[in-house]
């Protein structure tokens, strides 16, 4: 951790309490306190990568951070395998009890507002950009699948029958010609709330140049679309082609979501049921989607 400090241009010497946060699934976060009273996070990556796309993701939320616009944490140093941000008020919605529906309006705003930031290409910003979101999108799926075959990991259809139904697809997802920063991370873990109002968006590592939409998967994980939400996105509802299109992100992420499972060692049956159902759930609306 001296060394990161210090690469930041922080004095060791300078950090009166360090408390590793825990929580996390990927990389390891610490919260600093300085003798000046300035209250830090150090992110620090693990010393292998996982997934394919799991390489350079520091880089990626160091990036996510000084491009977009909203209640986030500002880059204090980043480098190989760390970022040393602020620290951002407030504790993980899932943590905090008697939240509303207002809470939900708030935050459509707030990723009304994350969703202005606009990029020149397509995929994830720590890998070469793609000139469509078709070619992104299905390179990512393919990479995810490459994963689980990889690991072994069970899957509800065979790999090369969902690659096959992603492509499938393709004329649907060349309707998003302007690529969107989108975090795809958006649980509630995530969200930050203090006083009755979300304070901050945080754990922007996954971030990637893409279809707005997207960003609906981990803002409803597991659940439907709420009008709250919309709302204070700014929108009534999806129009068709948009909801076929968050069949297909949610496809995406319920593959992540069990490759991810044999790197890091979660042997947890239920879970890995759970996700496999929705998995297939999602694989079945996209078939009768087209």
């Amino acid at each position: 951790m001296e060394g990161q400090l210090t690469a930041a241009g922080i004095d060791p010497a300078s950090v009166v309490a360090a408390e590793d946060l825990g929580g996390g699934t990927y990389n390891r976060a610490v919260r600093l306190r300085l003798a000046d009273g300035r209250r830090l996070v150090l992110k620090i990556a693990p010393s292998a990568s996982g997934l394919t796309y799991e390489h350079d993701l520091l880089a990626t939320e160091a990036e996510y951070y000084r491009l977009a616009s909203g209640p986030l944490p500002s880059v204090v140093g980043a480098g190989p395998g760390f970022l040393l941000m602020t620290e951002v008020p407030g504790e993980p919605w899932n943590r905090t009890p008697g939240t509303g529906p207002h809470l939900r309006a708030e935050l459509g705003a707030i990723v009304a507002r994350l969703h202005r930031t606009t990029g020149e290409g397509f995929g994830y910003l720590q890998d070469p950009l793609h000139p469509t979101w078709a070619s992104a999108f299905t390179a990512m799926v393919d990479a995810i699948l490459a994963d689980a075959v990889r690991y072994g990991v069970r899957l509800p259809r065979p790999a090369a029958e969902i690659a096959h139904l992603v492509r499938r697809h393709e004329p649907l997802l060349e309707l998003v010609t302007t690529p969107v920063l989108v975090h795809f991370d958006l649980w509630q873990g995530n969200i930050l709330v203090q006083d009755g109002h979300v304070s901050g968006i945080v754990d922007a590592e996954r971030a990637f140049w893409g279809d707005p939409v997207a960003e609906f998967v981990s803002l409803t994980l597991f659940h439907d679309l709420d009008e709250p939400l919309l709302a204070g996105y700014g929108r009534a509802g999806l129009d068709a082609p948009a909801g076929r299109r968050l069949t297909l992100y949610r496809v995406y992420l319920g593959l992540i979501m069990l490759a991810e499972m044999v790197p890091r060692k979660d042997t947890n049956a239920d879970r890995e049921r759970f996700v496999s159902a929705w998995l297939a759930e999602n694989l079945d609306a996209a078939q009768r989607a087209i």
